[in-house]
């Protein structure tokens, strides 16, 4: 019997040894097959279809690629509706992993603590001199990059050929390089501006709107006289949003209303379309809206001209790029992500839905239609002579009091030195308030 069970005992050792080993070498497997999937919130701006497509598009092949990490991605209207929406989830403490920034306000966000910078991550795998080193001066603050682009924007002059014709004038040139001066603008706008037929000379900067494009499409202007929004070190706007070439600027713009009567506050219902408007400064994305008008054709009825200069050639740049919050657990998966969607397959996808100017431009020299005629124009400005808006936490006082200085100046007919220097008050006030 003890012979027995000594036979016994080291076969039911081994099974018991082989059991567990297997056991848990399947548990191994069964973790190998079934990773921990780490899940991610991305807030973002809402856009237009192709634009939603697209990001739907990036966060499908990024997740196909990284099993591993979910992306819950959650949307808002792009105005003050999303700007809102982050600010209030920031301070209710309920920061998302990923977040889409307009990029003049980046510096708001890094002094409430609520971005990462992303510096390191883009020195060491961004492939950030495949990005124009303007672009970039707008993703950074205090010498670190906390936003990286995928797309970028740029505006242009746009001219209806159908007016162009009737009042026997040639149209501009197509060459990035050859702008008109906004004194032959003027020279244009009063030929063709007829009140009589309803005939409108230009809409010079986007007429007056609410949001940040005011000031995307208006601090061009100023750029273009030669003058500046805020001293070198970003500390004061006095001595140069009311120098003497901002002077110059703002007279300029104002003249368009109520001197010479080639630009109105009252627009009609798409005049552009309607033959009622002979240019307009639009951006890249306009090009193909301006198509869904039922026979208004591209070449055909409308042409697109490089922006206007006066002392200087100068395009404004910057908008919506992705940040990392500051609070994440997750910076490295997110980091994946930015990377990805920024980053030249990513973008590829996304020009691809959208048609929208790449920030990169490995990825601009992969779509044909953006070295040719009318794109170049954009690519070529943006590449060339673009300059971004201030960045400083003050940002959004800023832009408020751009809106206003170029209301009160443009509808109400304030006088120019007066108005700008209301705007410099505002300005340095909201820069003493940061400051604290």
């Amino acid at each position: 019997m003890k012979k027995w069970l000594m036979l016994i005992i080291p076969f039911i050792v081994v099974c018991t040894l082989a059991t567990y080993y297997l056991s848990n070498h399947n548990q191994g497997m069964d973790k190998k097959i079934k990773p921990e999937i780490i899940e991610l919130t991305f807030l973002r701006n809402l856009g237009n279809e192709e634009f939603n497509r697209a990001y739907e598009e990036v966060v499908a092949t990024f997740e196909e690629k990284h099993p591993n990490i979910k992306i819950n991605m959650q949307s808002m209207h792009w105005a003050n509706e999303y700007e809102i929406r982050l600010r209030t989830e920031l301070a209710a403490g309920n920061y998302p992993d990923i977040m889409a920034i307009d990029s003049p306000n980046l510096a708001l966000y890094v002094n409430a603590g609520a971005l990462l910078s992303i510096d390191s991550y883009m020195k060491k795998e961004g492939d950030i001199s495949d990005i124009s080193e303007d672009l970039l001066n707008g993703l950074r603050y205090k010498d670190e990059i906390y936003l990286a682009p995928i797309v970028e924007s740029n505006i242009a002059l746009f001219y209806n050929k159908n007016l162009f014709r009737e009042a026997g004038i040639p149209f501009p040139s197509e060459d990035p390089n050859n702008p008109l001066t906004w004194e032959r603008v003027l020279e244009i706008a009063k030929k063709i501006n007829n009140p009589e037929t309803g005939v409108i000379g230009i809409d010079p900067a986007q007429g007056f709107g609410e949001g940040e494009g005011t000031a995307y499409f208006k601090m061009p202007i100023l750029w273009q006289f030669g003058a500046e929004i805020l001293s070198p070190d970003g500390t004061t706007a006095e001595g140069y949003l009311n120098s003497k070439e901002a002077m110059e600027a703002l007279q300029f713009y104002q003249d368009l209303y109520f001197k010479h009567g080639v630009a109105t506050a009252q627009l009609p219902d798409r005049p552009f379309e309607k033959d009622q408007l002979a240019m307009t400064v639009l951006g890249s994305w306009h090009i193909s809206e301006l198509q869904d008008y039922e026979g208004f054709v591209f070449g055909e009825d409308f042409g697109v001209a490089p922006l206007p200069r006066a002392k200087y050639q100068v395009a404004p740049n910057g908008g919506w790029a992705l940040g990392i919050s500051s609070k994440t657990k997750h910076p490295d998966e997110a980091w994946e992500f930015v990377k990805f969607a920024t980053g030249y397959e990513g973008a590829k996808i996304f020009v691809e839905i959208t048609g929208d100017l790449p920030a990169r431009n490995s990825v601009a020299k992969e779509f044909p239609e953006l070295n040719q005629y009318p794109k170049n124009i954009f690519i070529q400005q943006a590449k060339n002579i673009s300059k971004n808006r201030p960045v400083t936490p003050a940002y959004p006082v800023i832009s408020e009091a751009i809106k206003e200085l170029f209301e009160d100046v443009g509808l109400k007919g304030k006088n120019v030195e007066t108005a700008a220097n209301e705007a410099v008050l505002k300005i340095n006030n909201g820069l003493k308030e940061v400051a604290k």
